[in-house]
């Protein structure tokens, strides 16, 4: 058997040279990509709601989900400074991106989306774009820099961790590029934490850099690009339990209070949460558990097919 000499990699450059091919691939597509974007202006006019596919496509959203203001408790100040910022932009006055971060099922993603029923007919439109397609954005800023129309880019559930490069696309675009960011362009993003990539403990520790501080300056820097950050903070049970009976309030659903209360306590008690979303969930159940009891009540015994 014959004996090789030992090879001594320098895996701190090939890590180096990886990473650069891969951004070299990134850059490559989105060139390719801004080849082939021709957006049709009538969409704009015909849709208010779009989605950025994986393939590099402007997809008008036929049913959009658009939440009312109203059915949102206990957020009405982070509501309040959400809509002044829209209304500036759609008024073509300076505006904020914006970063709605806290606890997950607390109204974030409801608190975006709810601004098209109010500004869609003023000419605001919503393009949701996934974190995998960041490094798309200097396609899509592009394509919507001359469309005579005002754009949120809507990034819900946003988070990177460090070997992730679509970082680097948004903090161009938040602030520090070469080129002016589009007048007619914001981005208002959702997170369940405020610094949007992680820190740990072990870069304080022997393996830290030799000045840590730059380390975590890094991290935050993209956070601190978006001019209005929002914090949704936990629901206690009051808050729940008011949510609760808003929307069975709102559906029409004849139960007795302390009923409606102690099954939505039971249902948060098993889903180990309390916040918006899981009473939407409860109520949602109930209002398909009693329409099922009225319906086997009004159905006659020979519609059944049961002897």
């Amino acid at each position: 058997m014959m004996n090789y000499p030992p090879v001594n990699i320098d895996w701190a450059y090939l890590v180096e040279k990886i990473e650069r091919l891969l951004d070299l691939s990134d850059e490559f597509l989105s060139r390719k990509l801004a080849d082939e974007v021709d957006v049709d202006p009538l969409l704009f006019r015909d849709h208010i709601a779009f989605r950025w596919s994986h393939e590099g496509l402007l997809e008008a959203v036929s049913y959009p989900d658009l939440p009312e203001r109203d059915e949102l408790l206990g957020i009405d100040e982070i509501l309040a400074r959400l809509h002044q910022n829209t209304r500036q932009f759609v008024a073509g006055f300076p505006a904020n991106n914006v970063l709605l971060w806290g606890e997950r099922g607390t109204g974030k993603s409801s608190a975006v989306k709810c601004l098209l029923r109010e500004f869609a007919p003023l000419g605001l439109r919503l393009v949701e774009l996934h974190r995998d397609d960041l490094f798309h954005l200097p396609v899509i800023t592009r394509a919507l820099r001359a469309q005579p129309f005002r754009f949120i880019l809507f990034c819900d559930d946003l988070s990177f961790d460090e070997a992730e490069s679509g970082h680097r696309e948004l903090k161009t675009l938040l602030q520090g590029g070469i080129e002016a960011p589009p007048p007619n362009v914001l981005i208002y993003a959702t997170a369940n934490r405020r610094h949007l990539m992680p820190e740990r403990f072990a870069e304080r520790g022997e393996q830290a850099e030799i000045h840590p501080e730059e380390a975590i300056s890094e991290k935050l820097s993209l956070s601190d690009r978006f001019g209005i950050t929002l914090g949704f903070y936990p629901v206690n049970q009051d808050l729940y339990l008011a949510i609760v009976r808003h929307l069975a309030a709102r559906r029409q659903l004849e139960l007795d209070q302390h009923d409606l209360e102690r099954e939505a306590l039971q249902w948060a008690l098993l889903r180990g949460a309390r916040s918006g979303r899981v009473a939407r969930q409860f109520i949602d159940d109930l209002s398909g558990r009693l329409a099922m009891n009225s319906l086997d009540r009004d159905t006659p015994l020979a519609n059944t097919g049961h002897p």
